[in-house]
C-alpha cells in the first residue's frame, strides 16, 4: 500500500472527490482518504507513475505533499 499527503481535505465531500480521482486511474485500487491524517493509501496492481497521481489530486482541485 502506498501512502501519499493530500493538503485542503477537510470533509467527506474533499474524502470521496479525491477517492475518485484516484479511482480512475489505471493500476489503482482500494483508495483510503484519512481526513484526521491528511493522507491518502491506495493499492497498486501495477506500478503507478506519481506524477499522475499529484495531477488528479491537484485537478480535483487538493494539494499533494
Amino acid at each position: 500500500m502506498k501512502t501519499v499527503k493530500v493538503k485542503g481535505m477537510s470533509c467527506q465531500h474533499c474524502a470521496r472527490a479525491v477517492d475518485k480521482a484516484l479511482s480512475e486511474i489505471e493500476g489503482v485500487s482500494e483508495v483510503k482518504v484519512d481526513l484526521s491524517r491528511g493522507e491518502v493509501s491506495f493499492e497498486e496492481s501495477k506500478p503507478v507513475d506519481m506524477k499522475i497521481v499529484r495531477e488528479r489530486i491537484e485537478k480535483a482541485g487538493y494539494e499533494f505533499g
